[in-house]
């Protein structure tokens, strides 16, 4: 059986935490949550609303942690996946969350990351030549470690699959099954 960690947290963004956690539970995997400390945490909705310039921020669902950031074994996942929302921007300063991602991107092992997830892939080191999308807010920072940035609903590069945000969930979990059934 297939096991899934999903990194997240405080501000996960909700849509992107349950949509693939149910979609690869439907696969019959195994999926792990894991945060700062196994406990439960709050998610957000981000939505669009009209005359906003940008996206708005709501309470979400409470989300429970399998796992705290020093109780993850990496090796003992076969896939990872960042959710977006504002959890990426801070547990990109943890080192444990940083050396999690890690693991994945030099062993090979699929990663899907959602909408601001990129940011701990570049916080990991990947970035110089690889293509991605996120949050199209994103593609300067995106850019400015050497990432090409394409503004479109799903991009695959090597076994890295990432999306601009929940509504691209149906494509991005389409290409993560499909390369975790490849692996």
């Amino acid at each position: 059986m297939k096991r899934i960690l999903i990194l997240t947290g405080d501000a996960g963004e909700a849509q992107e935490i349950y949509y693939a956690k149910f979609r690869l539970e439907e696969e019959g995997w195994q999926v792990k949550i894991a945060t700062t400390t196994a406990r439960v945490f709050l998610s957000v909705v981000h939505d669009f609303e009209p005359g906003f310039d940008t996206y708005t921020e709501k309470p979400g669902y409470r989300v429970q942690a399998d796992l705290g950031l020093d109780e993850v074994k990496p090796e003992e996942f076969d896939a990872l996946v960042l959710p977006g929302g504002r959890a990426p921007e801070f547990l990109r300063n943890r080192s444990a969350a940083v050396a999690i991602v890690r693991h994945f991107l030099e062993t090979g092992k699929p990663i899907g990351a959602n909408c601001h997830g990129p940011l701990l892939l570049l916080a990991a080191g990947a970035s110089k030549g690889r293509t991605m999308t996120s949050f199209p807010d994103l593609e300067p920072d995106l850019k400015q470690c050497g990432v090409v940035f394409v503004n479109q609903e799903v991009v695959v590069d090597g076994s890295i699959v990432t999306v601009r945000g929940w509504p691209d969930n149906g494509p991005w979990m389409r290409e993560f099954v499909r390369m975790i059934k490849q692996s």
